[in-house]
């Protein structure tokens, strides 16, 4: 039996700039909305920066309007926080406003699970200090669902742990240190620990990728609203992903992209020491 899964990913509702639009963010959910309806999948994931935050009076607006336009998908909907959702809004607000639990939560969707790793991805911005922290729970929670995993795991987060390259990047080629948590490391371990096939899957860098790690793929989304590859124009991303034996993946609109995988169970042979 084949899950359907469509996906939606740094919406970033709110002002234009040089690189994002985000004021066809509204536009675009509801193109999305019409798409998702006519798609009829078994569930919607968001992947979080549903606003570009401003104050906590403007992103209460702009998350009420995001979560008003995802009214109009017929589908379940699973969100995520990214670090714009919670620069000046708490995970609480978040779930207020979506009406939902921001938790780590674990979904049995048949031959498949989906764990929602909501792992805070707020940004701390002190003196000598900036960039994520991943919270010890978050990490523990993960690693324990992963060492009891019995069937193949869809790993949703909005931060990638995979490390990749960002050469290219127009935001993280010379600030890779905010493309991931630097426990990422620790992350990919845990992800190690799972004897079922394991996919990742995530937002925030704002590009399409597949990156290998350890026999695991890691899969980052565009942003439904970004520019820097459309030339100026918002790339209207969005993506089904269909989980089988195999995992085929499209992004559509602007910036299309489309991947076939086959996750395995268990890791790679061991490295080979030093020579």
């Amino acid at each position: 039996m084949t899950l359907r899964i469509a996906t939606i990913a740094d919406i970033h509702h709110g002002q234009p700039s040089h690189t994002k639009r985000g004021d066809t963010a509204l536009a675009l959910m509801s193109d999305f909305a019409q798409w998702a309806n006519s798609e009829s999948p078994d569930l919607v994931l968001d992947l979080g920066d549903r606003i570009s935050d401003v104050d906590e009076e403007t992103d209460l607006r702009l998350e009420a309007e995001v979560a008003e336009a995802f009214k109009a998908v017929k589908a379940p909907i699973h969100h995520i926080c990214g670090n714009h959702d919670r620069n000046h809004l708490s995970t609480a607000q978040n779930e207020d406003i979506l009406g939902q639990s921001l938790q780590n939560e674990l979904l049995d969707c048949g031959d498949w699970q989906i764990a929602l790793w909501r792992a805070d991805p707020k940004i701390t911005r002190s003196p000598g200090s900036y960039g994520f922290s991943l919270p010890e729970t978050d990490l523990l929670w993960l690693s324990r669902t992963l060492q009891a995993a019995e069937k193949p795991t869809l790993i949703v987060s909005h931060v990638p742990v995979s490390g990749h390259s960002q050469i290219g990047n127009y935001y993280f080629e010379r600030n890779p240190e905010v493309s991931r948590y630097p426990e990422s490391a620790r992350v990919r371990q845990a992800l190690s620990h799972a004897k079922v096939p394991a996919v990742c899957i995530s937002g925030h860098v704002h590009w399409n990728t597949v990156t290998t790690i350890d026999g695991i793929a890691h899969l980052t989304q565009q942003s439904l609203t970004e520019s820097f590859t459309t030339q100026g124009a918002p790339a209207g991303a969005w993506g089904m992903i269909a989980l089988s034996d195999t995992v085929h993946w499209q992004i559509f609109g602007a910036d299309p992209f489309e991947a076939r995988l086959t996750p395995k169970p268990g890791r790679w042979t061991p490295r080979l020491e030093p020579f």
